[in-house]
């Protein structure tokens, strides 16, 4: 998997981002715009700016319209992937919330209310990042009369349903903890498929899906499609089939009026290489053929003149627990001119980077090809992306692609800066920090070694190493995602101490790494836990790798006390002794992982997953929940977007593109559930 999360000093600004406005010195403007929306749950809503929108050119202003129209219309897809029953419960919540005629004071629709919030946020009933099903605070027969009282019309009942009918279908769904109790299960030894909510597999087990797309490979193909990229697989009269995504096939209503707002980008697009990628990916969306695909990505990495980008289709694929079916996301998104300077630098070194790597020398690319990096400014996020987004995103994912055509890396900064700006002054640091010197360090550094390590982890992290001839790919299953995303972080982290980057003009200071390497260490050793629910095991990719990294450098570095979790005044500390050791460690991992990587070697990967990434201690989670508490902070953030409305003439034409701030959370997801939903609530 390609998209980057969070990194060690991001999350931290996720962890620590309270609510309170940033003090900041910035333009006027700036120091208006109120970055908090609303706290409810774990979670917390942010704005964010579109700096620059202004100064486009009105065809450029066009482009980004259409194609955030494109975005916006495959929100139900993702909803639908989520799980077969979302979209019912999502319509049926909202129209609880829009005529529901009793008391809003009560408990019971106080409860209703955040529950369909967190709904909203998570695109479905299962925890977007910890993958279980959410405990509604509410009565079961508060739901049901609530239903019972409204009016069959404004219900999403199926054809000869009643509302009674109705709350019998979906309440074991909602209130019965033993149904489809995980979206996604990465427990090791059970069947993947059959134990996850998951909408991308029906009535098939784990074992007959491995096996039909095994049959479908040909280990000699240099170029092979992604095959079950794009489609459900069923089967019916005990045959094993696909139903492909496509036009005239499953999610045809959203993707005709995806395909419809892309045609009409197609015709402002900035340069003819930009007008031939949108036309290959419509091409894609039409037949469903997946060499249409890698034929779209081959043009999209090569479209690097255009200041306008975006991304649009099945792109990740953590959602299936096989790791072969991709979740719908967009993203689009302008170049920040000043800012991309920075990964202009990198990219340009990058053959340097991967000479100089820790890894078996028959691991490394010969010649690193294609690799563009910049930092965007985001204009929407949508699908997958939305309103919980990554911070960085490296495609096209298809390992062949990479190798031959390179790859296309952005850092999304007016996110990232949306983040800090939210997280100034709510007492984490001074809490989970071990001392006055790395609180220094922190303030000092981190904000700039943490862009950098997301800069590294995407633009070459992501591109680095090759496989061995003749490996397969999809080798490693259910811990691809870990094992990928832990390969780019391990590389980012052991370059962000490079004297390299301070040769480079990046960092002005050798020492500026350690605050990286402290924050990311507490992350993975302890702040993270606060994202868990006590008992459970960690089952997010992104969380499987920071635990992986930082438990096994701990572990590895106990006979030279490299890393040391401290003691004082009952409260556990990461305390970092060595800072040159860490490094080595990192070394020595990455390499590990570059070769289970390159070779596909399953049980290496089962065997580094299970023992390093997995477990939690029940005491040190325990010890973290609580002081974590304490500081009344929301683990988790999200955005709403941003609105754009066409300005026209008399005659209809686009005289300009507005963009406003003023949307609240429920408003916009009221909104988008009215204007784009073109999905039946069964599919």
């Amino acid at each position: 998997m390609k998209k980057q999360l969070i990194t060690a000093a991001v999350a931290v600004s996720l962890l620590t981002a309270c609510g309170s406005k940033s003090n900041t010195s910035e333009s006027s403007q700036t120091n208006k715009f109120d970055y908090t929306v609303e706290q409810f749950a774990d979670l917390q809503i942010l704005r964010y700016r579109v700096p620059g929108f202004e100064e486009l050119t009105l065809r450029q202003k066009q482009l980004v319209y259409y194609l955030t129209e494109a975005a916006l219309q495959g929100r139900d897809i993702l909803f639908d992937q989520n799980g077969k029953y979302n979209l019912t419960i999502r319509r049926t919540l909202e129209a609880i919330y829009t005529g529901y005629q009793g008391d809003r004071t009560t408990p019971d629709f106080k409860a209703f209310e955040v529950y369909l919030k967190r709904v909203w946020f998570s695109n479905g009933i299962h925890h977007h990042y910890g993958s279980e099903k959410f405990v509604p605070g509410f009565s079961q027969d508060f739901f049901r009369q609530a239903v019972l009282g409204l009016a069959p019309s404004a219900l999403p009942l199926a054809e000869g349903q009643t509302a009674e009918q109705l709350c019998d279908e979906i309440s074991p769904v909602i209130f019965d903890p033993t149904v489809l109790p995980k979206r996604v299960n990465q427990a090791d030894g059970e069947d993947l498929i059959l134990t996850s909510a998951c909408n991308y597999y029906d009535g098939v087990t784990q074992q007959e899906a491995e096996a039909f797309y095994n049959r479908l490979k040909d280990p000699k193909d240099e170029s092979p499609v992604s095959y079950g990229l794009n489609s459900r697989l069923v089967k019916k009269d005990g045959r094993l089939q696909e139903e492909v995504w496509k036009v005239g096939g499953l999610y045809s209503p959203a993707i005709e009026k995806i395909v419809y707002w892309l045609q009409k980008a197609e015709g402002v697009a900035e340069t003819p290489e930009q007008q031939k990628t949108i036309a290959k990916l419509i091409e894609f969306y039409q037949t469903g053929d997946l060499k249409a695909f890698d034929n779209y990505s081959i043009l999209w990495v090569q479209d690097t003149v255009a200041r306008v980008d975006f991304v649009n289709g099945f792109i990740e694929n953590y959602g299936d627990p096989l790791g072969l079916k991709a979740s719908w996301e967009s993203l689009v998104n302008f170049k920040d001119l000043e800012a991309t300077r920075r990964t202009e630098t990198i990219s340009a070194n990058a053959q340097w980077f991967e000479d100089h790597s820790p890894v078996d020398p028959q691991f490394k690319k010969q010649q690193v090809k294609g690799v563009s990096a910049k930092v965007i400014t985001a204009a929407i996020l949508a699908g997958d992306l939305y309103p919980s987004t990554a911070i960085g995103i490296n495609l096209p994912n298809s390992n062949w692609i990479r190798s031959q055509y390179g790859s296309k890396s952005v850092t999304i900064g007016n996110i990232t800066d949306a983040y800090n700006k939210a997280a100034h002054g709510n007492g984490f640091n001074e809490e989970f920090v071990y001392s006055p010197d790395e609180l220094k360090l922190i303030d000092q550094y981190a904000d700039l070694t943490d862009e950098l390590h997301t800069d590294l982890h995407e633009c070459l992290g992501h591109g680095s190493g090759r496989m061995a001839p003749g490996a397969d790919p999809d080798a490693l299953k259910a811990y691809g995602s870990t094992i990928e995303e832990a390969r780019a972080d391990l590389f980012g982290l052991y370059y962000v101490a490079d004297p390299k980057l301070v040769e480079l003009g990046l960092l002005d200071s050798p020492d500026a790494y350690k605050a990286q390497y402290y924050t990311y260490l507490m992350n993975g050793l302890m702040t993270q836990l606060v994202r868990i629910e006590p008992g459970n095991n960690i089952e997010e990719a992104h969380m499987r790798n920071r635990q992986l990294i930082a438990r096994w450098v701990y572990e590895h570095g106990k006979d030279g006390n490299v890393v040391e979790m401290v003691k004082r005044d009952g409260k556990t500390y990461v305390k970092v002794n060595d800072y040159a050791k860490v490094r080595d460690l990192f070394a020595q991992l990455l390499a590990e992982v570059q070769r289970i990587k390159s070779t596909g070697d399953f049980e290496a990967a089962r065997t580094l997953v299970e023992t390093y990434a997995v477990k939690v201690d029940p005491a040190l989670h325990t010890e973290v929940l609580e002081r974590y508490k304490r500081l009344n902070l929301a683990p988790y953030k999200g955005f709403v977007n941003p609105r754009y409305e066409a300005v026209t003439d008399e005659q209809g034409n686009i005289t300009d593109i507005t963009v406003s701030y003023d949307e609240d959370y429920a408003e916009q997801m009221l909104r988008y559930s009215r204007d784009y939903s073109p999905l039946p609530s069964r599919n």
